[in-house]
């Protein structure tokens, strides 16, 4: 059996992410088109002369047979032009720069809330594994787990927006609200207080996952020599709940961390659906009512992107944790 050095292994990887983009690409530029409608209705009005309505047709590429504008659709892709907008009649990345930052920054920030706390509690269970303490935090976790994320987020902007008037309920900034540059986009008191409740409401629901796998590797792991021999070095109790218990144990919540990332990113439709954040997951959405297949298909291809980047991420990051893995 032939293994692989961590060099190698990148490459390899590497390889394998731009096979399952071509893949992703295919498949998402026939499934558009073969959806129930005509992408020309929302383009064409009855007033438009027949000339002007050919003209049209022509400069979208849509008089040309499918299997020709495949070809010029990768041709295109691979010079970096994702085509222009069938509803804003704008560059397509230049749409979904702004909103592929909006849905990377709200997930990540979730997922990273999320794991940080579940690993937390997870330790902390399975060390005071049969106490009430236990059996209260796995019952509430399984219970933020059953519920819907349509019905918690519902149930944070009654609370924290109606209620208590703490945090706005939707959009991503106030109205009048402006911002020059980056920096006071998404660094600014206001970005943030628009931030904590989608934040919030997702990483309850998201938090099961990483505190059972924990929680459950954990006590595998507590009845260890090192451990034994780590109390009778007279250790803080902490340090060998987090350092020493808690790194050998990551290992399974980073594997599903992987599995977890492309489950999590799609489902920020249903998130920035009920906080009204302008970002990918709605944006296809709204695209796919509209026909619109660049910005439709641009938006899947972003999402995918990201989902392949993450999970390449945690590859690597899989290797730092544990330096005996070998790759086959």
């Amino acid at each position: 059996m032939k293994y692989l050095g961590l060099q190698q292994f990148i490459i390899r990887r590497l390889i394998q992410v731009l096979v399952s983009l071509f893949v992703v690409v295919t498949l998402v530029f026939f499934m558009f088109r073969l959806m129930p409608g005509d992408p020309t209705a929302s383009m064409l009005e009855p007033e438009m002369s027949v000339q002007a309505q050919e003209m049209l047709l022509e400069r979208f590429g849509l008089d040309r047979p499918l299997h020709e504008q495949y070809f010029v659709y990768l041709g295109n892709l691979l010079q970096g032009d994702l085509g222009i907008s069938f509803h804003y009649r704008q560059p397509v990345f230049e749409i979904i720069s702004t909103y592929a930052m909006n849905t990377i920054i709200l997930m990540i920030t979730a997922i990273i809330f999320s794991y940080a706390i579940g690993v937390s509690l997870g330790i902390i269970g399975a060390w005071y594994r049969g106490s009430k303490l236990e059996s209260g935090m796995s019952a509430v976790v399984l219970i933020c787990r059953s519920l819907p994320p349509f019905f918690l987020g519902m149930l944070g902007i009654m609370i924290f927006s109606f209620g208590l008037e703490w945090l706005p309920h939707s959009g991503m900034r106030t109205p009048g609200h402006g911002s020059e540059n980056f920096f006071e986009l998404y660094f600014s008191m206001d970005f943030l207080k628009h931030l904590i409740l989608p934040v919030l409401m997702s990483s309850i629901y998201y938090i099961a996952r990483p505190t059972l796998i924990m929680r459950n590797t954990m006590l595998d792991l507590i009845g260890a020599d090192f451990i034994e021999m780590a109390e009778a070095k007279g250790l803080r109790k902490s340090r060998i709940m987090f350092i020493h218990a808690g790194r050998n144990a990551l290992l399974p919540v980073v594997t599903n961390l992987a599995l977890f990332l492309g489950m999590a990113i799609g489902g920020a439709v249903t998130l920035e659906y009920v906080f009204g954040w302008p970002g990918l997951g709605r944006e296809i959405v709204l695209a796919a009512e509209r026909h619109d297949y660049p910005l439709a298909q641009a938006s899947f291809l972003m999402l995918a992107f990201i989902v392949m980047v993450l999970n390449f991420l945690v590859d690597i990051l899989y290797a730092y944790l544990d330096p005996r893995v070998s790759y086959q």
